[in-house]
């Protein structure tokens, strides 16, 4: 299949489990919760993303049309910035990358010896060779078709779905992340004091927005 990339890039991952970490990110085209176009963010499901995936036009984007390509892509990148080969990382996030993250990509990125880590809205079926799975809900719990995983990282508050509907999902961690905005300020005090009254979740601030990286 051809796989289509919005942008690749090398930095710390800024959330959960894995904060601190070096990691290369392959932001994946395309959605099923928005298209990513402005005109239609007031009618989409997920309407809060903070995210560019439209298109292919991001720092070392393109169109890839084999799973080996794509991996040696990002291989190429790690190796311009990391003078070792061990601990390799690469986070696979979106859009929804599980429209396009198939088994043949994640054994190419094996391959080349990387851990193969994804975030995603939870709607799609999850190869079972990936390594580590992050799920951030943004729609009904009926939709979710991931209901297990290493985290489960909720975006705190939104309107359709709270927090408590996911307690009983079968995931090791549990995040709650302050939504960006105008209001972010105020959402970071409503997920602390969410956190202090219902201990199965942490409080999980975007460290890489902190200090100034992508």
């Amino acid at each position: 299949m051809t796989y289509s990339i919005k942008e690749i890039f090398y930095t710390l991952q800024g959330e959960g489990a894995n904060a601190g970490r070096s990691a290369v990110f392959c932001r994946f085209t395309g959605c099923n919760l928005w298209s990513g176009y402005e005109a239609d963010r007031a009618d989409a499901i997920c309407n809060f993303c903070d995210t560019d995936f439209v298109g292919v036009d991001g720092a070392n984007g393109g169109k890839f049309n084999k799973a080996t390509e794509l991996a040696e892509t990002v291989d190429k990148i790690w190796n311009t910035h990391v003078t070792n080969s061990t601990n390799k990382f690469i986070v696979c996030t979106g859009g929804e990358p599980l429209l396009q993250l198939d088994t043949n990509l994640i054994q190419a990125f094996h391959e080349l010896s990387f851990e193969v880590a994804v975030e995603t809205n939870g709607t799609q079926p999850a190869p079972s060779n990936i390594d580590w799975i992050c799920v951030s809900p943004k729609t009904k719990v009926s939709d979710l078709l991931l209901t297990s995983g290493d985290e489960l990282k909720f975006v705190y508050p939104q309107e359709i779905i709270q927090p408590e509907q996911f307690e009983n999902f079968e995931f090791d961690l549990f995040y709650l992340v302050p939504m960006d905005g105008k209001d972010k300020q105020k959402n970071t005090q409503l997920s602390a004091e969410y956190c202090l009254k219902n201990p199965k979740w942490k409080l999980n601030l975007q460290m890489h927005k902190l200090i100034g990286l992508p």
